[in-house]
């Protein structure tokens, strides 16, 4: 794998969300994810769920709502949102809190195999961009997945409104189940990247 960056003229396909857009305030978007994973749970009494969130706000919203926390494997966030500082709560959760340097804009090489080994690992991770932004990030951890029939797998991200494109994109959050075809979409969009 080599680095990859994210040309300008490709900004606006990777603003388009991956999976299912939730939209509205905070706490909506969060009852709404409580509420799908309270059905899914009883539909599938004897499966694992698993949550992944990239960002920092969804990280924070998530570790502050006690039924999501449990099923949180690993953050990945950059301690920033709109250039601010902003602090995670819930530190003590994680069994292992670990640095990483991703320039903003990339994909660094070396992503594509920690993500995936911190996935096969199974323990609490929280992961902190140190230099750089973990927004790219969401393609590396998608890809890092080995699916089982006994584990869903979700991977949240904060989707920033979009105002320039044919239809806006408004402000939320986006829920995507991890499966093959989302793997392959992942794949597609790699091979946009400029190689540097």
């Amino acid at each position: 794998m080599k680095d990859l960056r994210l040309p300008l003229n490709q900004r606006r396909r990777f603003t388009q969300p991956l999976g299912k857009l939730i939209s509205g305030r905070r706490e909506d978007t969060i009852a709404e994810v409580v509420s799908f994973f309270k059905q899914e749970r009883e539909l599938n009494e004897g499966l694992d769920y698993k949550i992944y969130c990239v960002g920092d706000i969804v990280t924070q919203d998530f570790l502050e709502n006690a039924y999501l926390r449990e099923m949180i494997k690993i953050c990945i966030i950059d301690e920033k949102t709109k250039r601010q500082r902003i602090d995670t709560p819930f530190k003590e959760f994680f069994e292992q809190i670990i640095e990483l340097k991703n320039p903003t804009g990339t994909i660094s090489k070396d992503m594509w195999s920690k993500l995936k080994e911190l996935i096969e690992n199974n323990r609490r991770v929280l992961v902190k961009i140190v230099d750089g932004e973990e927004d790219l990030l969401v393609i590396p951890l998608i890809s890092g997945f080995s699916l089982s029939e006994s584990i869903k797998s979700y991977v949240f991200y904060g989707q920033p409104p979009v105002t320039d494109s044919e239809k806006p994109i408004p402000e939320g959050l986006v829920m995507l189940e991890v499966t093959k075809q989302i793997q392959r979409i992942v794949t597609e969009l790699t091979k946009l990247m400029e190689k540097y």
